[in-house]
């Protein structure tokens, strides 16, 4: 296989694939094969030689899926954990270290998002980018750190979008209107046009505006209920300009703004300490179903700019490329913290009611600045060796900001609350600025040793510098007022592939390559919220920093072509993780600490089938295990595994088998018009939040004495997420520039546990985060 082939010759000598269009491509008895970038250039997805999934937009359409979580059910070995709006934590193969929260701004993200070339992950806010008029989205899995880098620790995604394009006038709009069962009702509308502006440039813009049907109820103080308090907005733009000044000279601009106004979270509180069926002093209110309890609206906020410009030169054999990325995002987080805090105010220190049901809203704020700027040259010609060589430079600030304000503490209490940053009624406030630096070189090159074999080899070098400086106040935590932290790293990611095609239709791959990810700062602990037995404990593990991750990985692989009608891809792997960064809760103490557990391990499997059964009916299957655990123990003083980091517990956030099945059918009805249908289900098993949810589960928890009289005086809370099954279903008719299609999204009205959501160790609220329910809607869609 001659792996100089030209992107010309390759889009010329593409067989068909992309069965991934179930329901959605016109009948034929062979389908159109997609062409990815997963290596930095052009290449059918069958041929690159390692793991690799890519739905189009179409695909994702057909299938119901409306984000990235929803896509995650779809894809082998890939998985979202939902954490609230535009708020989820991204897994690939099983590597994860537990739940992330809003106050852990220090941790890394283990898996690099890119919109195109520009990088935008962040860890927790991973950008819930619309999927309206993308190309596709790739899931890159295993590590990826020779040509993306620290962030690519487990694996990349990519969302890639329809680029301008020159001399040709298209445009289409999109609008959808839904309701959800027992819930609110919402609709998009959608539009992008590519205007051609001379024969040397053109414009594309696309915009969409959604409203989000809420379907949580909120019970109040008063007992009355607040309907559908999750509903929210999410509106953007994105424009490309692509000017050609001559033939091998490309020059790409663009700017995006997406802005998200969330007005509650999509958590079903079980049991909360202000709020619950066992209390004689008060009202009792019995909650779970769709409801939770507040005593004010939460709020969500995200404002998210990108603004990038790509030069690409054409010199023939050589293509020069160089990106540069600058984005700015401000995200607010407004939640009632008044559980948590009455639990401290009246469970430990035993003050009143009327101090206890005090409003306590927690408030977050994460502002991000950042500037990335990639420059690489690639090598591809008719010759057996292509190359790739490039340079990165990063520069992050990020400012967060945690203040609890419970306004009234002090004049009731008499208890002085100001502090040389807190201003008064700030029980807990926080603001810890970071600054990240980052250089690496990277090469990679594959050299086709005969037409039927190929290796790669690849290396990156990368230097980190993170600066922070640290600020607490307030009678919950401990003083700290500008302590400065740092950390550094020097890493280097090798990558090595052998790519054999052993038959005309079969390839079969081999890879070994390394992942990494940066260190970084503990904060303090709340030391006045802590016992001495939890602070002596988690003290010693928090002080003062983490260590870097590494992932060793392991994987060999089979891709095939059926005949022009369909692909198999199947994929089994072995990763070696040192130094696991997991997250953990410190106690007593109303603090989160990463712990590094020396090694742990994720091995299995990832298959992928997709075929045309007929000219009018065909089938996709994805389905993967990952055996993701511990390999070793964290103990305290006596020798005992600190919250559930014990040898052999499961990896948490990520289920062990998942699985979807996707069939399509479409024929003509008459010409010029065809029906079509679609139907997906998707299969997610069972998963833990956290590492310690392991331990002593179902878990028996002791209610506050002080909080009021209760009928009962402990409670057990189940700790394992279930599993479950969402089914969707569309129906439709297009025509040559039309379609209009009626769908109904989680068609058995599956209540999935997405993640536990829980406050001062279960004691004082514990719920889970869930899905929409059953959600009927129609979509009209109009090409020009």
């Amino acid at each position: 296989m001659r792996s100089g082939k030209s992107a010309l010759a390759l889009h010329a000598s593409i067989l068909a694939l992309t069965i991934a269009l179930p329901g959605v491509a016109a009948a034929q008895s062979e389908v159109e094969e997609l062409v990815v970038t997963a290596r930095k250039r052009d290449e059918a997805l069958i041929d690159v030689p390692f793991s690799v999934a890519a739905q189009s937009e179409a695909v994702m359409r057909a299938r119901g899926v409306t984000n990235v979580e929803e896509l995650s059910r779809t894809v082998a070995s890939f998985s979202v954990q939902n954490l609230g709006p535009g708020q989820s934590q991204v897994a690939i193969r099983g590597i994860s270290a537990g739940q992330i929260v809003r106050d852990q701004p220090g941790v890394k993200e283990q898996v690099g998002v890119y919109l195109d070339e520009s990088v935008i992950s962040l860890s927790l806010f991973t950008p819930d980018i619309d999927l309206f008029d993308l190309n596709r989205v790739e899931v890159l899995r295993g590590p990826q750190g020779t040509l993306y880098g620290s962030g690519s620790l487990s694996g990349t995604v990519r969302y890639i979008t329809n680029q301008p394009v020159l001399g040709r006038f298209e445009a289409t709009t999109e609008a959808t209107l839904s309701g959800v069962q027992g819930g609110g009702v919402g609709g998009d509308l959608k539009g992008t046009v590519n205007l051609p502006l001379s024969d040397k440039a053109a414009l594309r813009v696309t915009a969409y505006g959604s409203q989000f049907p809420g379907f949580i109820d909120a019970v109040q103080p008063d007992l009355t209920v607040d309907r559908n308090v999750n509903d929210g907005t999410r509106w953007g733009v994105r424009a490309a300009l692509r000017f050609e000044p001559s033939e091998n000279l490309t020059i790409t601009p663009r700017v995006l703004y997406q802005s998200i106004d969330v007005d509650g979270f999509n958590r079903v509180d079980i049991y909360n300490v202000l709020a619950n069926e066992f209390t004689t002093t008060r009202p009792p209110v019995r909650l779970g179903g769709l409801k939770q309890f507040t005593q004010f609206t939460e709020k969500f906020e995200d404002d998210f700019f990108l603004g990038d410009l790509t030069l690409a030169y054409d010199m023939g054999d050589f293509d020069l490329t160089s990106i540069s990325t600058y984005t700015d995002r401000d995200v607010l987080v407004y939640r009632d913290a008044t559980a948590l805090t009455g639990s401290i105010t009246g469970g430990s220190i035993g003050l009143p009611p009327a101090v206890y049901t005090l409003d306590a809203p927690l408030i977050d704020t994460t502002d991000v600045k950042s500037f990335t700027q990639e420059v690489r040259l690639g090598y591809q010609a008719e010759g057996p060796l292509t190359w790739v060589l490039g340079a990165f430079y990063s520069h992050i600030d990020r400012d967060y900001a945690q203040d609890l304000q419970v306004t009234g503490f002090e004049a009731l209490t008499g208890i002085p609350t100001a502090g040389p940053a807190a201003p008064r009624d700030s029980l807990y406030y926080s603001t810890v600025p970071y600054k990240q630096k980052q250089f690496a070189l990277f090469g990679e090159a594959t050299y086709a040793v005969t037409d039927r074999l190929d290796v790669t080899a690849g290396l990156r070098w990368s230097d980190y510098k993170e600066t922070r400086s640290l600020t607490f106040d307030g009678i919950f935590a401990e003083r700290t007022i500008g302590v400065p932290g740092k950390t550094k790293a020097d890493a280097w990611a090798p990558r090595v592939i052998v790519s054999y095609e052993a038959s005309d239709t079969v390839t079969l791959n081999a890879q070994v390559s390394k992942g990494f990810r940066l260190g970084g700062i503990n904060d303090p602990l709340n030391r006045p919220l802590c016992t001495p037995a939890d602070f002596a404990t988690f003290g010693a593990l928090s002080n003062p920093s983490f260590d870097n991750e590494t992932v060793w990985n392991y994987e060999a692989g089979l891709k095939a072509r059926l005949g022009g009608r369909g692909s198999l891809t199947l994929a089994g792997f072995y990763a070696d993780i040192n130094n696991l960064q997991a997250t953990i809760d410190a106690g007593s103490c109303s603090s989160r600490v990463i712990v590094n557990v020396p090694s742990a391990k994720s091995a299995g499997f990832d298959a992928e089938f997709a075929y045309r059964l007929t000219d009018n009916f065909d089938i996709a299957l994805t389905a993967s295990y990952n055996d993701a655990k511990l390999t070793s123990s964290v103990t305290d003083a006596g020798g005992q595994p600190i919250q559930g980091l014990r040898d052999g517990n499961r990896l948490p956030t990520v289920p062990k088998f998942q699985a979807s099945f996707s069939v399509g059918y479409e024929r003509e009805v008459r010409p010029g018009l065809d029906a079509f249908a679609n139907l997906t289900a998707q299969h997610v098993g069972k998963r833990f939040t956290q590492v310690s949810d392991q331990e002593n589960n179902p878990r028996t928890v002791a209610l506050f004495p002080n909080i009021g009289a209760s009928t009962a005086s402990s409670l057990i809370f189940p700790l394992e997420l279930p599993s479950y099954e969402i089914v969707n279903l569309r129906l439709g008719v297009r025509g040559e520039d039309w379609e209009a299609a009626a769908f109904v999204n989680n068609l058995g009205d599956e209540r999935a546990w997405l993640s536990l959501d829980r406050e001062r160790g279960l004691r004082a609220r514990y719920g889970f985060l869930t899905n929409p329910p059953r959600t009927y809607g129609i979509t009209l869609r109009k090409s020009y």
